[in-house]
């Protein structure tokens, strides 16, 4: 009974040990990589960026400067979904808005939101509206294209047979394309997530005056080096805080994917 209760704990704690592990030796990879380069200005030790990190959370600064790029970025993401899954649909479900849409979307998927970049700040300005934008370009085409395999993935025979049983369009929208595409359209919006993450600190760096990347731009330019590393390991541990919560909220909405495989 005691052995079978320690393997449990073993196996429940094993993911988090492994974590754990693999942050050790990133860290003391950062060690070494700090002593064979010998320059604090160029790269500060692991143990000064901690303090500073430990000093600026005290201080509130990292909390503020978090807090407003994360509701950028929810802003972002929910005008990304917003317009992404309804358009997902309709070129899922006709051929004619596939092959109208389509063409005009894959032309701009290649093109980096960061080469937006000028061109928005001079329509836009130094604000918020620019970061949202940029995050928002990013975040639109990953949502987009998995809302149309999402939905091209619905086993024909579901279909078939709620036709035969006379379910009306709409139901038929609500209760068996979406739970069918729904797996599917929330990886896409994990995967918007990470890309817009990353290219809100370019955005924040040269089109707002606050958020995560206005302060690593901010301390670069008066050589604090160890602040600037302290707001770039802000943003690792805000963006996987957030990407934790999308899983949770991935698996409440939809349920029936656990351990299926569908899952990532």
């Amino acid at each position: 009974m005691f052995n079978r209760s320690a393997t449990e704990m073993l196996q429940a704690y094993r993911p988090m040990w492994v974590s754990l592990r693999a942050f050790g030796g990133f860290v003391l990879l950062w060690w070494l990589l700090y002593l064979w380069n010998g320059n604090p200005l160029q790269l500060p030790s692991p143990v000064k960026v901690f303090e500073t990190l430990w000093g600026l959370l005290k201080e509130g600064e990292i909390a503020e400067h978090a807090s407003v790029s994360t509701v950028r970025m929810l802003l972002a993401l929910g005008l990304a979904i917003l317009v992404a899954v309804p358009l997902g649909f309709a070129m899922g479900l006709s051929r004619h808005a596939e092959q109208f849409i389509g063409p005009l979307v894959e032309m701009l998927r290649p093109i980096s939101g960061i080469a937006w970049l000028p061109l928005a700040l001079f329509i836009f300005g130094v604000g918020d509206t620019l970061p949202v934008f940029i995050m928002f370009y990013v975040g639109f085409f990953p949502i987009l294209l998995n809302t149309v395999a999402g939905v091209r993935q619905t086993d024909p025979r579901l279909l078939s047979a709620a036709r035969t049983m006379g379910v009306r369009p709409l139901p038929l929208l609500l209760h068996v394309l979406v739970p069918s595409a729904l797996p599917t359209i929330m990886v896409g919006i994990r995967l918007a997530f990470a890309a817009s993450w990353a290219a809100i600190v370019a955005a924040e760096l040269i089109g707002a005056p606050s958020g995560l990347g206005f302060a690593i731009e901010w301390y670069r330019q008066l050589l604090m080096t160890p602040k600037v590393f302290a707001f770039i390991l802000a943003i690792g541990v805000v963006g996987y805080l957030c990407d934790l919560g999308l899983r949770a909220l991935q698996k409440k909405m939809t349920p029936w994917t656990e351990g299926s495989g569908i899952l990532p």
